[in-house]
């Protein structure tokens, strides 16, 4: 069984097409700029040379179907024809509180997908136009729904509820949804194998770190409570996103800067973080050169970084009544030996301490703590791709 997972942003389609048999990776590749000048495929077949297709990519169909021709092209192809293609896995960021869990992808489903777009107005439009293009270019094909927010959705009421009046949530929704919850249920699973044990036996933080950034407490499989929150905007300090604020600084600010609600919204999702305070950049590459260079707004970044991940990491321990394992991962978690260390510093109450070689790791999955800590640290790269396949690959072998 051949699945193509599908991850449509507004301007580009992300893909994988996965052999399930031994889930190996068969070409893999990304189309940017969908509808801009310069638009480009870049398909990468399995052992094979990088290919690069510049097209008038106008729209997700047409990338979609040049992502097939890419496929099932004779000199770059790994496969014969579009019928080898069983099922497609669509990674969707928002599905409320209606699922729980990944779903075959029907009119019902597409109906709640889009009474979504309200809550994640930036995602869930790119991943309906992905998973209409390919019931367009691939009809009869079975597609699945794989959430963001699904994982979460174990969080006990007392943990997702806002203190706001109760009718905000009944009318609206408006409650703590989480999401990378296809990162954290991946690796949680991961440091359970590595651990030797069964992840319902484990008390694990999984910490998502890139310019996107949550964390999450998984309390014997299940997650118990994340740091995002009813928009990705909420929680840690990231690469553009300002986290956790006070919310009245909000209405402040509408006032002193005369600003719209798109405007301040604008300003707290695109202009903040550790781009806000270290003005130099979103990428933390670019920060930590720059605060080696001396430079102290860098520095600062840093620090409140790696500050709200720490405390972020105690509260959970209290959450969850102790911790057996913390899990590193994402761009920034698997790549960066010095945040790592900048984070670890300061729980050797817990009775763990990163040891400095093991820590001289990146994009590898490693135990990183010291021989015999009672509580284990591990860098376990991500793969949300193979997530979506494994549920799109349970989900359509049940079809008739």
């Amino acid at each position: 069984m051949k699945v193509l997972v599908v991850n449509c942003g507004s301007s580009s389609i992300k893909y994988q097409l996965v052999n399930m048999l031994d889930e190996s990776v068969l070409a893999k590749g990304l189309v940017e700029r969908i509808g801009l000048e310069g638009a480009v495929l870049t398909h990468q077949p399995e052992g094979k040379n990088k290919v690069i297709i510049n097209a008038d990519i106008t729209n997700h169909s047409i990338g979609i179907k040049l992502v097939i021709e890419a496929l099932t092209a004779a000199e770059h192809g790994v496969i014969d024809s579009m019928k080898e293609i069983a099922a497609v896995g669509h990674r969707v960021v928002h599905g409320g509180e209606k699922f729980a869990d990944s779903v075959l992808i029907t009119p019902a489903v597409m109906t709640v997908l889009e009474e979504c777009i309200e809550m994640a107005p930036l995602h869930n439009p790119p991943n309906i136009m992905g998973i209409n293009a390919c019931a367009e270019i691939m009809p009869g094909i079975p597609q699945v729904a794989v959430f963001d927010t699904a994982f979460h959705q174990t969080m006990p009421k007392y943990a997702f509820l806002y203190a706001l009046p109760y009718e905000a949530y009944e009318k609206y929704g408006i409650r703590r949804y989480g999401f990378h919850g296809t990162s954290h249920k991946y690796v949680s699973q991961q440091a359970a194998e590595l651990m030797g044990e069964h992840v319902t036996n484990l008390r694990i933080i999984t910490c998502h770190l890139g310019n996107g950034a949550s964390i999450a407490a998984i309390k014997h499989g299940k997650c118990i409570d994340t740091s995002m929150g009813f928009t990705p905007l909420e929680g840690l300090v990231m690469g553009t996103r300002s986290g956790g604020i006070d919310p009245a600084i909000i209405p402040f600010l509408m006032k002193k800067e005369n600003m719209t609600t798109d405007q301040v919204d604008n300003y707290l999702n695109k202009k903040s973080g550790v781009l806000g305070v270290s003005g130099v950049s979103s990428d933390f590459r670019d920060i930590e050169d720059a605060a080696n260079s001396g430079n102290e707004r860098s520095e600062l970044a840093l620090e409140m970084f790696a500050y709200r991940v720490r405390k972020f990491i105690g509260s959970y321990v209290a959450a969850m009544g102790g911790v057996d394992a913390i899990v590193f991962t994402a761009g920034l978690g698997e790549n960066s030996i010095s945040m790592r260390d900048k984070i670890s510093n300061g729980l050797e109450y817990l009775g763990t301490r990163i040891d400095p070689d093991k820590n001289n790791v990146r994009g590898k999955a490693q135990e990183i703590s010291v021989e015999g800590a009672k509580v284990k640290i591990f860098v376990i790269p991500t793969n949300e791709e193979l997530v979506i396949a494994r549920d799109t690959r349970a989900i359509c072998s049940n079809l008739a």
